[in-house]
């Protein structure tokens, strides 16, 4: 057994490492960010994080389809998407507080 597989049976597991693959990438977490404010169409979603439409759809669906991100569609001429955080979603926004004073303490001040 190499001392790779070794750490990965040692962590595969671990809570953090799980947690950081389901929701690590930038556009994941950015959206989430974006979406503490509350409930946003698609467009204000796209002018907010600066991701392009194919992008911004394919988080929104994977956050949907993981239960991170509710979508919402209301009828009518158009037809209107909004987007908000399920309360699997909300309770990440405290972690994302205590990595902001993290990073403020020991990213921010790094000169």
């Amino acid at each position: 057994m190499s001392s790779q597989d070794s750490l990965e049976a040692k962590y595969g597991d671990c809570p953090v490492i799980q947690t950081l693959e389901e929701i690590g990438s930038r556009w994941r977490l950015t959206v989430i960010h974006v979406l503490r404010e509350g409930e946003l169409r698609f467009n204000e979603l796209k002018r907010a994080t600066n991701a392009n439409s194919q992008t911004l759809s394919r988080v929104l669906d994977d956050l949907e389809e993981t239960g991170y991100v509710h979508r919402r569609v209301e009828e009518g001429s158009p037809v209107a998407v909004y987007y908000s955080l399920t309360p699997k979603g909300e309770e990440l926004l405290s972690a994302f507080d205590e990595i902001n004073e993290w990073g403020e303490k020991w990213i921010a001040d790094s000169d």
